[in-house]
């Protein structure tokens, strides 16, 4: 009865290991580096100022005009200001400096 004892649990030992090294092995891959992506894209929109050259979600290119708590407004031409959610900006071309 000893030995059948100690092999179920050798057993079940062999039969939870494959189970957390997929785990180890999905958290590796996939969840810390989509939480990293998720953490350098929440810097990038809150270090957006006033002046900085945008691209929308959808393609849009756009300067800052101003800044609210969740929304952008953004100047597209000379007379179109568009006002978007913070999210809905994809990446932050450059800041445009005074040109004198």
């Amino acid at each position: 009865m000893e030995l059948a004892e100690g092999a179920a649990g050798g057993g079940f030992l062999g039969s939870i290991l494959p189970l957390v090294l997929m785990f180890a092995i999905f958290y590796f891959l996939l969840i810390r580096p989509q939480q990293k992506k998720a953490k350098q894209r929440n810097a990038m929109l809150a270090a957006v100022k006033k002046g900085d050259k945008v691209v929308t979600i959808g393609g849009i290119h756009g300067t800052v005009q101003e800044l609210r708590e969740d929304t952008v407004v953004l100047k597209i031409s000379e007379a179109t200001k568009v006002t978007l959610e913070r999210g809905a900006i994809s990446a932050v071309s450059n800041s445009d400096e005074e040109v004198k």
